[in-house]
């Protein structure tokens, strides 16, 4: 198996297959393939883990479903376009080398990636749009492939050292990492918000990805659009709203 990562702004993972090689993503991730790769759904990953698996692939926002995507008769080719414009990132996974990402950043994987939750904290004030804070564990043996939005930025914490980021913006970091929801009190806080500003502390050691478009502050920001008068614009409004459902849904 062969993957390469194509493009800037808008990055396309290709994945080579060699005869009977295959590759997992979660269900709709697809953008094109070669006409000799079969195409079958799943409940279980090559991880393994059973029907309990599959309910934390799911709370994890993974879907119940995977998809498989196997080379037949020869090499074939499979292809993932990122929804945003971003980063799509290579990790290996292996035995006590488990990443969390953000919830919809596994992209997809060889066999033997395990996508569960990692963890769902729900905020008063409607942090995320009401989803709250839910990362996915990637656990297993492979190579998994994960999607992350806008510009990327890496630090490597030392042991005991701690950054504290905004939710959406904590896209993808070891799991050895320490981390926990922290809440910053403040006058501002107080009046908006009700119980303060929530942030992530993510303390080392170890390696963190974070993202500096998340999804729901972009759709945030385009609210006060889709609220005009659609008698005046209602093209424009149906435009930004399918981009708008479109994001969220993937």
């Amino acid at each position: 198996m062969q993957a390469e990562v194509k493009g800037s702004t808008m990055p396309v993972l290709e994945v080579q297959l060699a005869a009977g090689e295959m590759v997992v993503s979660a269900h709709g991730e697809l953008s094109w393939m070669s006409a000799n790769v079969r195409m079958s759904q799943t409940t279980r990953s090559g991880g393994g883990g059973g029907f309990m698996n599959t309910l934390k692939r799911a709370v994890g926002g993974g879907g119940l479903f995977l998809t498989k995507y196997q080379a037949q008769d020869g090499p074939g080719l499979v292809a993932f376009a990122a929804k945003v414009p971003g980063h799509i990132v290579p990790v290996d996974i292996a035995p006590g080398q488990s990443f969390l990402v953000h919830r919809h950043g596994w992209l997809c994987g060889t066999p033997g990636v395990s996508p569960t939750v990692g963890l769902q904290q729900s905020f008063r004030g409607g942090l995320w749009g009401g989803d709250g804070f839910v990362l996915q564990r990637l656990e297993g043996q492979g190579r998994a492939w994960v999607e992350l939005s806008g510009e990327l930025t890496q630090y490597m914490l030392g042991p005991g050292q701690t950054m504290l980021v905004h939710p959406g913006h904590v896209g993808m970091f070891e799991e050895k990492v320490q981390f926990s929801i922290t809440t910053v009190p403040g006058i501002t806080n107080k009046i908006f918000g009700g119980d303060g500003y929530h942030l992530v502390a993510l303390t080392g050691p170890g390696q963190i990805w974070l993202q500096s478009m998340p999804l729901p502050n972009l759709a945030h920001s385009l609210e006060p659009y889709l609220a005009r008068d659609v008698s005046t614009s209602s093209a424009e409004g149906a435009g930004i709203g399918a981009i708008v459902g479109s994001m969220l849904r993937g």
